[in-house]
């Protein structure tokens, strides 16, 4: 797979000319320099501790001020702010900046002017990338969307419950409905409830880029002030220094963008990207879920699938019923013996019209140029979409489609094939996987014989694609030593090119099996 040049159109339906980020918004990577690790161990022991203990008795300095404002206030109705409520907002605003000063935040720089709640109810921030993105709500005492589990929490209840945020439950399945038009209610108030903090993003990135903002925010079709925020460190581990939010003028909306909340939300993005001077992109949080996803076979960094499911996405190829098409997909590939197809013979594939997206997606798999494409390699992309952390079942359905009807097994050449498009990426050099499940030097493997291998070696990946492979680049999550078997393929100095047997005891998978997600923070 290979990534388009270019991008063909915006989330409003325009044209446009943006091309693909260069750098996966969903990975942040720190290398540290052995002076600057020093400085870490010594400051663990000396500063550390005296900093937690500091921002820890802040916080306890907040809780009963924040008890008494929030004692016998009403959750439906905000009543008009007497002399000592207004006196217990500047206390703990107070509180909170030493907070934030004993956390290392020294010095905070405001740019622009916030606007009032009478003329913009709802402030949109972004980007969204660590939890220290809470500095500007604790500057303002805005209310901000909050999982309802969070107001039992001892001590931070407390000082949730005093912005009042609008709670939404995970185990109430009308919860996401209530809050939306909880926060409708609140926006159209005309002023009299807080202002309401929004990260639209929905999700953490790296801030190289925008991605796509969840209409959530532009659903009440009220003005909003987007406020951008910055960390200026020259190495990012969001300390020490912090420029602070930028609040950019009110942003009202067109008759249009109050009938379309997407449309509405790709303006307001794009003028906050310009304001911060990065890039915009369709990424969404279902693509960090992608990036971030555990299974036997992890995702490189510069991975070509974001781009891909981003289009599947807005193609709207996910239909609810994913396994029975990814079936069907793969019993018409097969048949296809590996024939390859034109633009229009993918759209007739698909039961798709030709668009200007098609021709991207098509694109992503016209690795040569050649107008032609190997369907079996767009099932298998699909998959993985579809179904990041279920490896093996993806493979599976790889090998049904590339097998031969003789001995069911496949080649070297073909095994490339699939583990490239399973991993994204244009080029892959499989000889040493290929030569240590292939013991026998028969020049072919079979879906058996792979599962035996993966479950004997778990970090296959690892050890036998991303070591042989240096063009690859592991997310730091998942980054581990190679194995001496690995590094033999390598035919490095002092290391003995032996095979790795392949074992004779294969226990069966579990086909259920998924492990967890992680999040960039």
């Amino acid at each position: 797979m290979r990534l388009p040049n270019k991008r063909n159109m915006e989330g409003d339906g325009k044209k446009m000319d943006q091309a693909p980020p260069t750098r996966n918004p969903f990975v942040h990577i720190l290398k540290y320099t052995p002076m600057e690790k020093a400085k870490i161990a010594v400051m663990t022991v000396t500063l550390f501790p005296v900093r937690l203990l500091m921002a820890a008795f802040m916080m306890l300095l907040a809780w009963p001020f924040a008890f008494l404002a929030t004692m016998g206030r009403s959750e439906d109705v905000v009543e008009p702010q007497c002399f000592w409520r207004r006196l217990v907002d500047i206390i703990l605003k107070i509180i909170m900046r030493v907070m934030w000063f004993a956390g290392g935040f020294h010095w905070i720089s405001v740019k622009g002017q916030r606007a009032l709640p009478a003329e913009a109810s709802i402030l949109t921030l972004a980007p969204h990338s660590s939890y220290f993105d809470a500095i500007p709500v604790t500057m303002t005492m805005s209310s901000i969307v909050m999982k309802a589990e969070s107001k039992d929490i001892p001590l931070w209840g407390t000082l949730i419950k005093y912005i009042r945020p609008v709670f939404v439950s995970r185990t109430d399945q009308n919860s996401r409905k209530m809050t939306v038009e909880e926060i409708k209610r609140r926006a159209h108030s005309g002023g009299d409830w807080p202002q309401i903090m929004i990260f639209p993003e929905g999700t953490c990135t790296n801030r190289s880029c925008l991605i796509t903002f969840k209409p959530g925010a532009f659903i009440p079709a009220v003005p909003v002030q987007p406020v951008v925020i910055r960390y200026p460190n020259k190495l990012d581990t969001i300390t020490w220094t912090w420029q602070g939010p930028g609040f950019l003028p009110i942003y009202t909306p067109s008759e249009e963008e109050k009938k379309n909340p997407a449309l509405f939300a790709v303006n307001v993005r794009r003028i906050m990207a310009k304001a911060l001077g990065v890039p915009i992109t369709d990424y969404s949080f279902e693509d960090c879920q992608l990036a971030m996803a555990e299974g036997q076979l992890r995702l490189p960094v510069d991975t070509c699938l974001l781009e891909f499911a981003k289009l599947v996405r807005r193609l709207g190829l996910k239909s609810k019923n994913t396994e029975k098409d990814l079936q069907e997909y793969g019993n018409k590939a097969r048949k296809l013996e590996g024939q390859k197809l034109s633009l229009e013979d993918f759209a007739q594939f698909l039961d798709f019209p030709v668009s200007d997206m098609l021709r991207d997606m098509f694109a992503l798999f016209d690795e040569v140029l050649y107008n032609r494409i190997d369907i079996r390699e767009y099932v298998i992309a699909l998959s993985v979409a579809c179904k990041p952390a279920k490896t093996m079942e993806t493979l599976k359905l790889a090998f049904k489609m590339f097998e031969s009807d003789n001995d069911g097994a496949i080649t070297e050449a073909e095994l490339s094939a699939i583990l490239k498009t399973a991993l994204g990426v244009s080029n892959l050099s499989v000889s040493c996987l290929f030569s240590s499940i292939d013991s026998k030097d028969t020049g072919k493997v079979t879906y058996d014989m792979f599962k035996c291998f993966v479950e004997e070696n778990p970090e296959f990946d690892e050890e036998y694609l991303y070591v042989v492979n240096p063009q690859l680049q592991r997310g730091p999550c998942h980054q581990k030593k190679p194995s001496l078997s690995s590094l033999a393929c390598l035919n490095l100095p002092g290391i003995a090119t032996t095979k790795t047997a392949n074992g004779i005891f294969c226990p069966d998978f579990s086909d259920g099996k998924t492990d967890g997600l992680k999040k960039h923070n």
